[in-house]
Protein backbone atom coordinates (compact mmCIF):
# COMPACT_ATOMS: atom_id res chain seq x y z
CA UNK A 1 0.00 0.00 0.00
CA UNK A 2 1.72 3.34 -1.09
CA UNK A 3 1.76 6.58 0.77
CA UNK A 4 -1.84 7.92 2.37
CA UNK A 5 -2.68 11.36 1.97
CA UNK A 6 -2.53 13.58 4.67
CA UNK A 7 -2.53 16.77 2.81
CA UNK A 8 -6.18 18.51 2.14
CA UNK A 9 -5.23 20.20 -1.14
CA UNK A 10 -4.18 16.61 -2.17
CA UNK A 11 -7.31 14.73 -0.78
CA UNK A 12 -9.30 17.57 -2.10
CA UNK A 13 -7.46 16.90 -5.90
CA UNK A 14 -8.51 12.96 -5.57
CA UNK A 15 -12.23 13.67 -4.83
CA UNK A 16 -12.59 15.91 -7.80
CA UNK A 17 -10.65 13.96 -10.24
CA UNK A 18 -12.74 11.08 -9.18
CA UNK A 19 -16.30 13.17 -9.55
CA UNK A 20 -15.19 14.29 -12.98
CA UNK A 21 -14.18 10.64 -14.11
CA UNK A 22 -17.60 9.86 -13.01
CA UNK A 23 -19.30 12.76 -14.65
CA UNK A 24 -17.58 12.40 -18.51
CA UNK A 25 -18.37 8.04 -18.08
CA UNK A 26 -22.19 8.65 -16.51
CA UNK A 27 -23.03 10.91 -19.44
CA UNK A 28 -26.86 11.49 -20.22
CA UNK A 29 -26.99 9.49 -16.56
CA UNK A 30 -25.80 12.21 -14.88
CA UNK A 31 -28.19 14.46 -17.29
CA UNK A 32 -31.43 12.38 -16.96
CA UNK A 33 -30.84 11.83 -12.65
CA UNK A 34 -30.41 15.87 -12.35
CA UNK A 35 -34.18 15.99 -14.35
CA UNK A 36 -35.87 13.42 -12.68
CA UNK A 37 -33.74 14.59 -9.56
CA UNK A 38 -32.95 11.01 -8.78
CA UNK A 39 -29.66 10.88 -9.26
CA UNK A 40 -28.35 10.07 -5.97
CA UNK A 41 -30.35 6.84 -6.39
CA UNK A 42 -28.82 6.39 -9.72
CA UNK A 43 -25.83 7.19 -9.33
CA UNK A 44 -25.23 4.96 -5.91
CA UNK A 45 -23.23 2.27 -6.72
CA UNK A 46 -20.51 4.64 -8.83
CA UNK A 47 -20.71 7.28 -5.57
CA UNK A 48 -20.17 4.41 -3.23
CA UNK A 49 -17.22 2.80 -5.25
CA UNK A 50 -15.05 6.70 -5.43
CA UNK A 51 -16.13 6.96 -2.13
CA UNK A 52 -14.48 3.45 -1.10
CA UNK A 53 -11.66 4.13 -3.69
CA UNK A 54 -11.21 7.83 -1.23
CA UNK A 55 -11.10 6.40 1.94
CA UNK A 56 -8.43 4.42 1.10
CA UNK A 57 -6.47 6.82 -0.44
CA UNK A 58 -6.74 9.10 2.53
CA UNK A 59 -5.41 8.65 5.95
CA UNK A 60 -8.22 8.51 8.98
CA UNK A 61 -6.37 11.58 10.60
CA UNK A 62 -7.43 13.96 7.98
CA UNK A 63 -9.57 16.16 9.45
CA UNK A 64 -12.66 17.07 6.89
CA UNK A 65 -12.11 13.90 4.92
CA UNK A 66 -15.72 13.21 4.24
CA UNK A 67 -16.87 17.23 4.05
CA UNK A 68 -14.01 17.29 1.13
CA UNK A 69 -15.28 14.68 -0.71
CA UNK A 70 -18.99 15.69 -0.61
CA UNK A 71 -17.83 19.27 -1.56
CA UNK A 72 -16.44 17.62 -4.51
CA UNK A 73 -19.56 15.69 -5.20
CA UNK A 74 -21.48 18.62 -5.24
CA UNK A 75 -19.64 20.91 -7.00
CA UNK A 76 -18.22 18.77 -9.73
CA UNK A 77 -21.46 16.63 -10.36
CA UNK A 78 -23.84 19.06 -9.66
CA UNK A 79 -22.98 22.58 -10.05
CA UNK A 80 -21.47 22.29 -13.15
CA UNK A 81 -24.83 20.63 -14.34
CA UNK A 82 -26.39 24.12 -13.20
CA UNK A 83 -27.79 24.27 -17.04
CA UNK A 84 -29.82 21.41 -16.94
CA UNK A 85 -33.29 22.07 -16.56
CA UNK A 86 -34.69 20.58 -13.45
CA UNK A 87 -37.06 21.09 -10.95
CA UNK A 88 -34.51 21.24 -8.14
CA UNK A 89 -33.19 25.05 -8.95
Amino acid sequence: MGVLLRDPGRARRLARVLFSDMAAYAGDELRIGLEKDDLFDRLHSDIERAYDYYRRQVHADLGGADRIFNHALIDVLIYRQRMVRTQIW
